[in-house]
Formats: structure tokens, C-alpha cells, sequence
């Protein structure tokens, strides 16, 4: 059982920084495309940005582009997402998702239900 742990999240005041990570225990986790989604209460769980298995693709929601890095460290089997110049509207529960082959295609990435894995969530409240 592929199991993702998230954390680094928290209160941050607008225009601050959080760097979130996501563990996989996965031995196979380097084959894998991973992203991340949030859900802010009351709303469906939205794409936020999604890196290929060898980390030479990423893409970004429009809201977040520019703002958010996504990453992965293939030895540490983690995934990243440097969020800078948050913002109220950033305030959600962020997920780490986790796609094993048979991969999907890149333009399938922005759907949550079709990604096989999920971790259990990590708060981020943007707020002064």
C-alpha cells in the first residue's frame, strides 16, 4: 500500500512564504507523476500543479503560476511546493497526489479523481 505523508503547513500572514513536502513510501516512487490539489471549505478539491515522473514537466494552475514552485527529490521519494506571495485566497487543505504507471496524460493531470493516491492533507491558512 502506497502511503503519502504531507506536512509543513500553517499560519502564514499575505505576501509570506511556506515550502510544503509529501513522503511516499514507495520503492517504484521515481516512476510515478506526482501533484498537489487544496480544498477550501465548501469547494471541490482544485488542481494546484503536477511534475512528471522525471520532473522534466510541470504545470500549474493559472491562480498559483508564477507564485508556486513545484518539485521532487527521486532518492528522497518526496515531492515539493515552494508557495511564495501567499495570499486569503490560498487558505486551504493542501494534497499530495500520487499517479503510478500506467501514467496519465499531462492533460489529464488537472482532474483529482483520476490520481490513485492521496495523502491525508495539510492546513494552510494565509491570514493576518
Amino acid at each position: 500500500q502506497v502511503q503519502l505523508v504531507e506536512s509543513g503547513g500553517g499560519l502564514v500572514q499575505p505576501g509570506g512564504s511556506l515550502k510544503l513536502s509529501c513522503e511516499v513510501s514507495s520503492p517504484t516512487f521515481r516512476t510515478y507523476n506526482m501533484g498537489w490539489f487544496r480544498q477550501a471549505p465548501g469547494k471541490e478539491r482544485d488542481f494546484v500543479a503536477a511534475i512528471s515522473w522525471s520532473g522534466g514537466a510541470t504545470v500549474y494552475a493559472d491562480s498559483v503560476k508564477g507564485r508556486f514552485t513545484i518539485s521532487r527529490d527521486n532518492a528522497k521519494k518526496m515531492v515539493f511546493l515552494q508557495m511564495n506571495s501567499l495570499n486569503p485566497e490560498d487558505t486551504a487543505i493542501y494534497y499530495c497526489a500520487a499517479d503510478p504507471p500506467p501514467l496519465l496524460i499531462r492533460s489529464s493531470w488537472r482532474t483529482a479523481d483520476l490520481w490513485d493516491y492521496w495523502g491525508q492533507g495539510t492546513q494552510v491558512t494565509v491570514s493576518s
